[in-house]
């Protein structure tokens, strides 16, 4: 299982970065392209903070808690004592999601560990933050998590009732 949740991890990081290397390349140069017109469009952002930009003037901080944070959830992720595979899963795309924007943070910019991440989907219909695949990864994982508890608790009421 350890292996198989490093290939995972490993595999979605690399998208990830991939898609960010397209953005950067092609993007960049041009702001924004239209994908779904009036829906969403591809638009390049450096965003020097945490979700929604916030936390903009603490990268390095930033940079830190999320390493902290990585760690904390591979070793729970590695120990074996995720046994339920929703709430694996949401690790997976939480640590994955997690380390994409790490890697941002850390290497793009003109300081190590002080940089910015790359956003580059916009939802056009609601007034909303520009965010990436690794957003997306957190986003769900976190959501899957919601879900485990929210199920969770109606198992313990059934049991207690």
């Amino acid at each position: 299982m350890y292996v198989l949740s490093l290939i995972m991890i490993a595999s979605l990081v690399v998208i990830d970065q991939i898609l960010k290397e397209i953005v950067v390349r092609y993007l960049m140069p041009i702001g924004s392209h239209a994908f779904i017109s009036g829906f969403m469009e591809w638009h390049y952002v450096e965003n020097t903070g945490a979700a929604f930009g916030s936390l903009s003037e603490h990268t390095m901080a930033l940079s830190i808690v999320t390493l902290l944070i990585l760690a904390g959830g591979i070793a729970v992720l590695l120990s074996g004592r995720v046994k339920n595979k929703l709430l694996y899963y949401a690790f997976v795309l939480i640590i994955s999601g997690g380390m994409g924007n790490l890697i941002d943070r850390v290497f793009r910019g003109t300081k190590l560990f002080n940089g910015y991440v790359v956003d580059y989907i916009r939802v056009l219909f609601v007034d909303f933050a520009v965010f990436n695949f690794a957003d997306c990864m957190v986003s769900i994982g976190a959501g899957m998590i919601i879900i485990y508890l929210i199920f969770d608790i109606i198992r313990d009421v059934r049991e207690r009732a």
